[in-house]
């Protein structure tokens, strides 16, 4: 267990370190990173804390790294989403068969779109390619998965990056240090999910409405 421990700090240093070097490569790191996060690839947050730190540096408008972060994201999301969909369920239930993995393919199975929509929007590190691969293996709709994940990330990414440029570096230390500032977190977490779900329900109403008429 302290092995585990060890190795999880030694990744975490990598990230941080690895986010740094992408930081002075400005929007074009943000893209790359963004991409990579939404890949198996375990990034704990760096987009999140890489839009906060550029946004905060007032270079270039916040809503440019918005808009690279979500660009970036949405990208990665479907080439997890395509690869998923081409191997199959069975793949993934064959090839992951730990309790977590299982447990999320669980949770996308019995609520969906919830699921996804809270993972996509929640700026907390969460195993949120799993749920991508689990919609592409599944079948779920392609149209409505883009909109869910394009939805849910530009709320994420815009909402960090207008924060950020309005609170600067107090802002950024929220992100880089969830744990010592817990409850603003939380309260940053539930508001953005909160926006992404409210998003959701409008679309789902309005094509209710239009399949009505």
């Amino acid at each position: 267990m302290f092995i585990d421990i060890l190795q999880t700090a030694a990744r975490k240093r990598t990230t941080r370190s690895f986010s740094s070097t992408l930081a002075h490569l400005g929007a074009v790191g943000l893209f790359s990173l963004a991409i990579l996060d939404s890949l198996p690839f375990p990034t704990f947050g760096g987009p999140d804390i890489l839009t906060a730190i550029l946004a905060a540096r007032h270079r270039n408008p916040w809503y440019e790294y918005a808009a690279v972060a979500t660009l970036g994201s949405v990208i990665g999301a479907f080439i997890t989403f395509r690869l998923a969909r081409k191997a199959g369920l069975g793949y993934l239930t064959s090839h992951f068969k730990s309790g977590s993995t299982q447990a999320m393919l669980r949770v996308f199975d019995k609520w969906g779109t919830g699921a996804l929509a809270i993972s996509t929007a929640v700026p907390f590190p969460t195993p949120t390619s799993l749920f991508f691969a689990a919609a592409g293996a599944t079948g779920y709709s392609t149209r409505k998965y883009l909109f869910v994940v394009g939805l849910c990330r530009a709320v994420r990414y815009t909402s960090i990056a207008y924060l950020a440029r309005h609170y600067g570096s107090h802002f950024t230390r929220i992100i880089r240090h969830p744990v010592q500032y817990w409850g603003w977190f939380l309260l940053i977490a539930l508001v953005i999910a909160g926006l992404a779900v409210a998003g959701i329900m409008v679309n789902k109403r309005v094509e209710i409405a239009s399949n009505a008429r």
